[in-house]
C-alpha cells in the first residue's frame, strides 16, 4: 500500500535535502505524532536528548560540523528550554532550524485553555519570543505549508542563523497539497559597478602594502569561505592570526600562522606583526568584548579592509552590496595577480618562534601551565576538540593546532554548560573522528546527563573534566572565596556509570603530571567513552583567562582599563548593520 506524502513528510523531506540527517529533540504530546513520520524517514534518524535546552546545544554542534542542524521540541514548556541554546546559534551564526509541536489548529483558533499554554487564547506569546533569536519564523497551516517551509529554510541558510516552525499536530499529518521541487537556494545581488570599485580599491592597497596581515574570524567559515581563505594564504604565504572566536578556522600548521590576536592581550610577537602591518585584511572579523581584549585592539581603519558576509569596507569606504563569498573571491583573485607580478611579499617570510614547553616531572601537581602543555603534546591531526566556556576554553585558545583539526567553543554567547551536548552533536556528524573534550567541573553539572545519550548511541570521546572545586572563571572575575562560586561536589569516576548502566566506559583521575599521561595513554587506546577527572588548583587560571577576567571584573564594575578607554568606532569602519542585513532581498 502507498502512504501519502504528508507536510511533516515533506518537511523532513526538505531537512535531508540541505544536508542534516539527525533531529535532536524530546518528545512531548504535540510533536508525537510528527515523531512517527521521523522515526519512519529513510534518510532522518532520531536522536533524543535528556532535555530541551541539550537537544538545541547538540544541534549547535552539528551545525558546526555539518552546516546546519535541527531540534524539535512541544509547544510551550519545551520551546522555551531550548531558546538559549538557540540564541546561542543565533549569535555565533549558525543555522539551526526549531521545529515545535503544536496543538491543532482547531483548537487554537478556538482559544481552548489547553496544557502547556498560558490559558489566555493566545497561541503566539512564545512564537514571538523566538522570533527575537530566529531570523524567520512561521505558523504553518495546510494552505502555506509548501511556501513557508521553504522561506524559512532559504532565510535560515542565507543568513546562517536559526529558523523557526510551529507545526501543529493535524498540519503534520495532513496530506502534502501540492509537490514542489528541489529547494532554490536564494542568491543575493551584487552591482557590477560596486564590484568593479571595490576590486580597484583592495587591489591599490595591495599594491601598496609591504607586509599586509590577514585575521580570520568566525563569520568566514559559517559564509563558507574557510577552503578559499587557506588556499589564498597558503600560496601567498601572507602572515596571519586569529580572533578567539575563529580559532581553527584556517589551519595552524601553515607556517605563516601568527597565533591569536586578542588586542592588548596578544603575545607581544603578534601583537607587534598585526598593529604595526601597513595592511590589515579581517575576513569575517567581530570585534567583541572577548575577542579584542576587551576593546584594545589597535587596528586603523585606513588601513582595515573589513569584509562581512553582507558588506564590506575599505579604508573606511563601504561596499554594502557585496557578499563575503563575492568580496573574498575578488580578494583571491587579486592576490593571485600581485603574486604573479611581485611574488611572495618578502616581509611574510617566516614563521614566528614557537614557544618551547617547560620539562615536566612525573609527581608534580597538575597545575594550568602543566596540564595545557600536555595537551599541546596530546592533540593529533584529524581530532575533534571542544572546549567549554572557561578556564577550557582560554587555554584551548593558545594551543597551536595541528593540521585538519575540527575545534568548537562559543566565546561569544559564553553559555557554560554547551560544550557537552555540543560534543555529543558534533560526534554525531564526525561519528569517525577521536574526539576530545575539556570541561570544567561547574559547566559540566549543567549538562552531564548528555554522557547517557552518547553511551546509548556508541560514542566514544574523550572527556576531560577540570575539577578546580567550583567556578573557577567566576572566582577569577568576582567573589574568589564567595560561597555562590562553590558547587556541588561528583564523584565523577562513578558519573559514566551511573549513566551508562551496562555500557562500557573507563574512567580515570589524574592529579599528577604522571598521572594524567598515564591516563591521556589510556583513553588514546580505549575503545570506548573514556571520562578523565582532573585535579587542579581552585583558583588557577590561564594567563590569557586571566587578563580578560581582570578586564571584565573592571567593564562590569563601570570602570575601563587605559587600554580599552576608546570606543571601537574610532578605531574600526562597520560595515552594514545586522538589521539591514536582515532586510536585504534576495533572488529566489
Amino acid at each position: 500500500m502507498q502512504y501519502a506524502v504528508t507536510i511533516g513528510d515533506h518537511l523532513l523531506n526538505r531537512l535531508s535535502e540541505i544536508g542534516i540527517e539527525h533531529l535532536f529533540g524530546v518528545p512531548g504530546d504535540y510533536n508525537l505524532v510528527f515523531l512517527d513520520s521521523v522515526v519512519k524517514h529513510p534518510h532522518i534518524r532520531w536522536v533524543g536528548t535528556a532535555n530541551e535546552l541539550n537537544a538545541a546545544y547538540a544541534a549547535d554542534g552539528y551545525a558546526r560540523c555539518r552546516g546546519a542542524g535541527a531540534i524539535l521540541t512541544t509547544y510551550g514548556v519545551g520551546e522555551l528550554s531550548a531558546i538559549n541554546g538557540l540564541a546561542g546559534s543565533y549569535a555565533e551564526r549558525l543555522p539551526v532550524l526549531h521545529i515545535v509541536g503544536a496543538p491543532p489548529v482547531e483548537a487554537q483558533a478556538s482559544g481552548l485553555a489547553l496544557h502547556h499554554t498560558l490559558a489566555d487564547g493566545d497561541f503566539g506569546h512564545f512564537m514571538r519570543a523566538s522570533a527575537e533569536v530566529s531570523v524567520a519564523h512561521a505558523r504553518l497551516t495546510v494552505s502555506n505549508a509548501v511556501q513557508e517551509i521553504d522561506r524559512v529554510l532559504k532565510s535560515m541558510l542565507a543568513h546562517s542563523q536559526p529558523g523557526y516552525i510551529m507545526l501543529p499536530t493535524d498540519v503534520a499529518s495532513a496530506p502534502l497539497p501540492a509537490h514542489p521541487g528541489p529547494l532554490e537556494r536564494p542568491v543575493p545581488r551584487h552591482s557590477d559597478d560596486e564590484l568593479a570599485a571595490f576590486s580597484a580599491h583592495v587591489g591599490r592597497l595591495l599594491n601598496e602594502a609591504t607586509a599586509p596581515v590577514v585575521l580570520t574570524d568566525f563569520l568566514a567559515d559559517r559564509f563558507g569561505q574557510k577552503a578559499v581563505i587557506e588556499e589564498m594564504l597558503r600560496a601567498s604565504n601572507m602572515r596571519w592570526a586569529t580572533l578567539c572566536t575563529g580559532k581553527g578556522m584556517v589551519d595552524e600548521s601553515l607556517p605563516s600562522f601568527l597565533g591569536l590576536y586578542i588586542g592588548a592581550f596578544s603575545d607581544e610577537p603578534t601583537k607587534r606583526v598585526v598593529e604595526s602591518s601597513d595592511l590589515v585584511i579581517g575576513l569575517g572579523a567581530t570585534f567583541s568584548d572577548i575577542s579584542s581584549g576587551g576593546f584594545s585592539h589597535r587596528i586603523d581603519a585606513s588601513r582595515f579592509i573589513d569584509i562581512k558576509p553582507f558588506g564590506a569596507a575599505v579604508a573606511g569606504k563601504s561596499y554594502p552590496n557585496l557578499t563575503m563569498a563575492v568580496s573574498v573571491r575578488c580578494i583571491n583573485r587579486l592576490v593571485e595577480g600581485r603574486l604573479a607580478t611581485h611574488g611572495p611579499w618578502s616581509a611574510n617570510t617566516g614563521p614566528l618562534p614557537v614557544r618551547p614547553s617547560a620539562a615536566v616531572a612525573a609527581g608534580e601537581p597538575l597545575s594550568q601551565a602543566t596540564f595545557w602543555s600536555m595537551i599541546q603534546h596530546f592533540i593529533r591531526s584529524g581530532d575533534l576538540i571542544i572546549a567549554e566556556q572557561g578556564t577550557s576554553f582560554y587555554g584551548a585558545a593558545t594551543l597551536r593546532l595541528p593540521s585538519n583539526v575540527k575545534f568548537i567553543g562559543q566565546p561569544l554567547w559564553a553559555s557554560i554548560g554547551h560544550a557537552l551536548p555540543a560534543m555529543f552533536g558534533a560526534l554525531t556528524a564526525l561519528p569517525d573522528k577521536r574526539a576530545l573534550l575539556i570541561t570544567g567541573d561547574g559547566a559540566a553539572l549543567l549538562t552531564a546527563q548528555e554522557i547517557g545519550s552518547m553511551l546509548r548511541d556508541g560514542l566514544k570521546p574523550i572527556i576531560v573534566v577540570l575539577n578546580n572545586d567550583g567556578y573557577t572563571v567566576e572566582r577569577a572575575i568576582h567573589g574568589p572565596d564567595q560561597r555562590y562560586n562553590d558547587i556541588a561536589s561528583w564523584d565523577w569516576p562513578l558519573v559514566a556509570k551511573a549513566m551508562g548502566r551496562g555500557r562500557k566506559s573507563l574512567s580515570l583521575v589524574a592529579t599528577t603530571a604522571g598521572e594524567f599521561a598515564s591516563a591521556l595513554e589510556s583513553a588514546a587506546n580505549a575503545d570506548c567513552l573514556t571520562l578523565i577527572e582532573v585535579a587542579l588548583p581552585k583558583l588557577d587560571v590561564p594567563p590569557l583567562l586571566d587578563a580578560i577576567t581582570r578586564e571584565l571584573a573592571a567593564r562590569n564594575a563601570g570602570r575601563t582599563r587605559a587600554a580599552s578607554m576608546e570606543p571601537t568606532r574610532e578605531r574600526h569602519t562597520y560595515c552594514a548593520t545586522e538589521a539591514s542585513i536582515a532586510e536585504r532581498e534576495f533572488h529566489d
